[in-house]
């Protein structure tokens, strides 16, 4: 009976008797999910375009920061690093098109899996070649981007402590969604993307270049890619760790959908929220380190009910 009341009582009854903490667990959580949110954006962006699933969207969070940070320790200032860093990621856009989906336009779905994963290698190869294994720290202030933190008095004597890197993130993420939702939806080019996840065939016979397409939308992965890097960086180190903390985006993508920009976001959400809770108020029962794994569990249990996801397509096939 005391086990079950640890279960299904205990925690709610510590977060109405500290709701400061409460809500410090939730704001951390919710910082944690919108980043989560970004990386999902890079899959659902090329996933939609080409159907291919980027494995190497994590290891281009982490080349992104590695190659801002690295530009910047070589004497380069930080904004023409970024400008630098930006530009580089156009040209591993045009090299992924040129050298790894060109050749392999109409091949079987796991041929394309398995070219990302070899490029995935490639670039953590490459990575350490040129920038060593070792972490980096962030050029957080060279950037711009606040530091500190700010405390809010809620209830009796309860703290809600916001750190102003956190605060940066949540913006940044917000304006990047909200402008990739207007180049989406409102945009020539985002029309022609549209229409390519939609059917490569009919928008071929409109004259769109599918080559042209690839190019442009893994460019823009990989400016979600360097954002995301900055952000996470920011709020610990530069390492090749990252690439685990980006494969986080992977119950992301069961949760909201492959082909949806609002499901990866509501997804990044519930796994941030629902995995810090779920550590500090249920992880203690099993020894902690919930984390690391809550994440997975959730997409497992909503693949037996939900395939598709909350905002993905059904696939109907006939027989």
């Amino acid at each position: 009976m005391d086990f079950l009341y640890s279960i299904l009582i205990d925690p709610f009854v510590q977060m109405v008797e500290l709701p400061d903490f409460f809500l410090q667990v939730l704001w951390e959580g919710f910082v944690a999910g919108v980043l989560y949110a970004l990386i999902a954006l890079g899959f659902v962006l090329i996933f939609k375009a080409s159907g291919v699933f980027n494995f190497a969207q994590g290891i281009m969070v982490v080349f992104a920061g590695l190659t801002l940070v690295g530009l910047h320790e070589k004497g380069v200032p930080a904004y023409l690093a970024l400008i630098l860093t930006i530009g580089v990621m156009g040209i591993l856009a045009l090299a992924v098109e040129r050298f790894v989906m060109r050749p392999l336009v109409n091949q079987p779905d796991i041929i394309l899996l398995m070219s990302t994963i070899g490029l995935t290698y490639f670039l953590i190869g490459f990575g350490e070649f040129i920038f060593g294994g070792e972490p980096k720290q962030m050029i957080t202030t060279e950037l711009g981007l606040p530091t500190g933190s700010t405390a809010f008095e809620i209830g009796d004597g309860g703290l809600l402590i916001l750190q102003h890197i956190d605060i940066a993130a949540a913006v940044i993420a917000i304006i990047m969604v909200a402008a990739l939702g207007v180049f989406f939806n409102k945009t020539r080019i985002g029309r022609a993307l549209r229409a390519v996840a939609d059917d490569h065939q009919a928008a071929l016979s409109v004259g769109i270049s599918l080559n042209q397409i690839w190019a442009i939308v893994w460019f823009a992965a990989g400016i979600v890619a360097l954002t995301t890097g900055i952000m996470w960086g920011a709020r610990s180190d530069v390492s090749f760790a990252l690439e685990i903390i980006a494969l986080k985006a992977l119950p992301v993508l069961i949760l909201g959908g492959f082909t949806s920009i609002p499901g990866a976001i509501v997804g990044g959400l519930i796994i941030g929220m629902g995995e810090k809770i779920g550590e500090i108020y249920w992880g203690p029962l099993v020894g902690g380190g919930i984390e690391s794994w809550l994440a997975y569990m959730i997409a497992l249990i909503f693949l037996l009910f939900r395939p598709q996801g909350l905002f993905g397509e059904r696939i109907i096939e006939r027989v």
